[in-house]
């Protein structure tokens, strides 16, 4: 009886958790994405590194970009969790970072965001 109310606890607590996680509008976040091109592009580097094979990837792992060692050495592996903290403060997640925007602050973009790069940068 024990183990069936904890069960059902767990349900009722990772079906909350879930409830709580924007969903992602990868067309809304195309658009969205606009804010980023001045430094980023899904298939080549400019200021920032190209967002393509973005997802799975370790930050500061693109060939050939000039990342700054906080970003090296942060750890990050990129998933939708990861980007959703970065979006919206990357200093305070990479302290040291030279990605000079301050951050998104609503997080029904970030998610839009993410479903588009999710969506857009695979390879």
């Amino acid at each position: 009886m024990r183990s069936i109310a904890l069960a059902a606890a767990a349900t009722v607590l990772l079906a909350s958790a879930h409830a709580g996680a924007a969903e992602g509008d990868p067309v809304r976040g195309e658009k969205l994405y606009d804010r980023c091109v001045g430094c980023h592009s899904n298939d080549r580097d400019r200021t920032g590194p190209r967002h393509a094979g973005l997802i799975g990837r370790r930050a500061g792992s693109v060939a050939g970009f000039p990342y700054s060692d906080a970003m090296k050495r942060s750890g990050i592996v990129w998933d939708a969790a990861t980007l959703d903290r970065f979006l919206a403060n990357p200093r305070a997640l990479v302290p040291g970072t030279r990605m000079g925007f301050a951050g998104v602050p609503d997080p029904q973009d970030r998610a839009d965001l993410i479903a588009h790069l999710e969506r857009a940068t695979r390879q």
